[in-house]
């Protein structure tokens, strides 16, 4: 028997060393099996040519994941310096086609693959003395600094699945079979699919913060629902069924799909599934790295529009009612089934974890109960567009794993694929995708009248994001002007009389919702809104694309005030359009966040983890005569910023220094104080009766000629 791919390792325990020696094993083995992985590629030009346009080339992809460990382990404090800044720059994001990610070619300026994977050499060095030598108390839990360490594991675990769907879209030239990645060689007749009845049940989901196993955030807090009575398919859709929806002319016929299914049909050009290969022999299946003749009772492998489209067909043609299972009917089959999570000394009883293949196979080779799949094989779309349970918490390391999905165009997949590995192998897990995207994913389908009910409110319930989305746009409190408003005034006035003359470009950085980037765009041909948060970044870039946000706020106890801002009522609509968002780290910025008129740092400086970094580096991000405006309550914080990182607000040489004292230092070989210091006030709402008000000193900065 091949040895088994570590299961996801165990957070708790009495042996501290026990821990160490298993988490190092599954670190090293899922590093290992990374890159064999990308021993696929055939050259290095399959490194930089993207496989899919909405994608980044697989270099970014071979360097990603160790940045990951890096960025995170730095967070929590487990790891004080960057082994590559630029790398760990270049590689941070980009993981969803989210409208903030950079995936223009023409902003990389790439490295070589040797350059990459010397990198990835000198990550693993610094990991695997993390693992040996960093303090750890067990359990490990959900704050505790070494937390990081299985988050980096899983999530490259992740991207061992994602990067073989890539390679599997990548022309055929730059890929070649691989020993280590062998393909399942079984085929027969494709067996008929009939269908299961599913009692009524209850379910019950998510999972207890003391959970001594590694999950994502979107698992925890608790989520019940009664679900009636179903009958299901026995088997996933085979590539045989859903022939029969391609023969009946199902990708031209405009009634069987959405809006949204027509606009990525027509945009695709799609005329049968994407790794199916149409030629004179007849189909072809599309695998990892070779073609070979069609597997017709494997499961077909969609996007959830094409699933959705054949229920639509599949209810034409038998007057059932026909539909993809939501999650929780999904769980039902679980239960049903009675199934159990991946063991951890044994293969898998289904086509998971990488213990039996490289591929798929056939549809009726893995029975659970009456049903066949209900795990593994390929992922099962589901009707349900990911949300959070009742309890849910974003993670302080990680605050964008799911919060940018919760737009309604993320649909969840249940099951897990022949890859799914560690966390995505167990029945917890809850991973969604836009779409239109590919996974190794099939569907099974669901035969019921009852309707699909889906959970997500259409308004915030983050706490802090809906704090920050009322300090930006919210009502005016106890006659103090709106802050990022004043700030962005204040900021236009001063170029106007002190700049250089140009509106061209800005740069609002740490702009949290966005509110001073829209009123910037104001005066300015264009203005980029950075900040270190993916779900405040996500909330300016839904503002600029839909013209409104909806969120609550706690107003005492459990009770909450429900909101919408909109903005044509604050006269900014017609900004929208010159607003970009991205999310970045201000002491670690991309080399192309070049060329502004004016940058606006507002409440930045004393949160950075190197303020010094910031502006020391900031110069080069402005045209010489652009103005750089400054404005921070100095509330310097050993929790935001280590003592030894502070610019001000300590005695030196015995005497008073104050943050105005150190940005004169920090800044006064490069730049000229214009104006200021002055004070400009602001109020935080935490509840209908608590408001935090707050003096922010404001300093205009303009950079010299020279």
């Amino acid at each position: 028997m091949k040895p088994l791919f570590p299961r996801t390792p165990l957070l708790s325990g009495a042996d501290i060393d026990a821990r160490r020696a298993e988490l190092l094993a599954c670190f090293e083995a899922s590093f290992d099996r990374y890159e064999s992985l990308f021993e696929l590629l055939s050259c290095d030009e399959a490194y930089y040519r993207k496989p899919i346009s909405l994608r980044h080339p697989l270099i970014f992809y071979f360097g990603h994941t160790a940045t990951f460990y890096i960025n995170k382990c730095i967070l929590a404090g487990l790891v004080d310096r960057r082994v590559d800044a630029r790398l760990e720059s270049m590689f941070a994001v980009g993981v969803d086609e989210m409208s903030w990610d950079d995936l223009d070619d023409s902003r990389y300026d790439w490295p070589t693959v040797a350059e990459v994977a010397d990198y990835r050499r000198r990550v693993r060095a610094v990991v695997t003395r993390v693992i040996r030598e960093s303090p750890l108390a067990l359990p490990i839990g959900w704050k505790d600094p070494f937390w990081a360490v299985p988050m980096g594991i899983e999530h490259e675990r992740i991207h061992l699945e994602t990067s073989s769907v890539l390679m599997r879209q990548h022309a055929l030239q730059y890929v070649k079979p691989h020993p280590a990645w062998e393909p399942c060689r079984a085929t027969g007749a494709a067996p008929h699919n009939t269908l299961v009845d599913i009692p009524a049940g209850r379910v019950r989901l998510g999972r207890a913060f003391d959970d001594p196993i590694y999950g994502w955030d979107n698992e925890y807090g608790h989520h019940a629902a009664d679900v009636p009575a179903f009958r299901v398919g026995r088997q996933l859709a085979s590539n045989r069924e859903f022939l029969a929806f391609v023969e009946a002319g199902g990708y031209a016929d405009a009634s069987l799909w959405d809006d949204e299914g027509l606009g990525w049909k027509d945009y695709a050009g799609a005329l049968h599934p994407t790794f199916w290969v149409p030629g004179d022999g007849g189909w072809k299946l599309r695998l990892l790295a070779e073609e070979v003749p069609m597997r017709w009772d494997w499961p077909v492998e969609t996007n959830c529009l094409e699933a959705r489209a054949f229920c639509r067909w599949k209810a034409r043609e038998t007057g059932l009612p026909v539909r993809l299972p939501t999650e929780d009917e999904w769980h039902r089959l679980y239960d049903c089934a009675g199934l159990t999570d991946v063991p951890r000394d044994a293969p898998a009883t289904a086509n998971l974890h990488l213990d039996h293949w490289a591929s798929s196979c056939p549809v009726n080779r893995f029975a659970h109960g009456e049903l066949f799949d209900v795990v593994g094989n390929v992922w099962q779309w589901c009707e349900t567009p990911t949300y959070p349970f009742d309890g849910f918490e974003v993670h302080p390391i990680y605050d964008d794993f799911t919060t940018p999905t919760f737009d309604g165009r993320h649909n969840i997949i249940k099951g897990g694929s022949w890859i799914s590995a560690g966390n995505q192998s167990r029945h917890a897990s809850r991973y969604a995708f836009r779409r239109h995207f590919f996974q190794h994913a099939g569907f099974r389908y669901v035969v019921t009248d009852a309707p699909v009910v889906n959970p997500a409110s259409a308004y915030e319930t983050d706490a802090l994001l809906s704090q920050y989305a009322e300090f930006h746009y919210g009502d005016e409190i106890f006659g103090v002007p709106n802050f990022p408003r004043a700030l962005a005034d204040i900021a236009i006035d001063a170029h106007r009389r002190l700049g250089n003359g140009r509106f061209g470009r800005a740069l609002d950085l740490g702009c949290a919702t966005g509110r001073a980037s829209f009123e910037l765009a104001r005066a300015f041909d264009r203005v980029t809104g950075i900040d270190f948060s993916a779900r405040f970044i996500q909330a300016g870039a839904k503002l600029a694309e839909t013209g409104s946000l909806r969120y609550t706020l706690q107003d005492e106890g459990e009770l909450v005030s429900y909101h919408e801002r909109r903005l044509d009522a604050l006269g900014l609509a017609a900004t929208a359009g010159r607003v970009e968002f991205w999310q970045g780290d201000a002491c670690n910025l991309k080399d192309v966040f070049t060329g502004f008129d004016l940058v606006l740092a507002a409440n930045l400086i004393d949160r950075l983890y190197s303020p010094r970094r910031f502006l020391d580096d900031v110069a080069q991000r402005l045209n010489p005569g652009g103005l750089l405006v400054l404005a921070s309550p100095c509330t310097w914080l050993d929790e935001h910023t280590s003592r030894a990182e502070w610019i001000g607000g300590f005695k030196k040489d015995g005497e008073t220094y104050t943050t105005l004292d150190g940005l004169r230092d920090a800044l006064g070989a490069k730049f000229d104080l214009v104006q200021g210091p002055q004070d400009v006030p602001f109020v935080i709402r935490e509840t209908r009766r608590k408001h935090q008000h707050t003096l922010s000193e404001l300093t205009v900065w303009k950079r010299r000629a020279g």
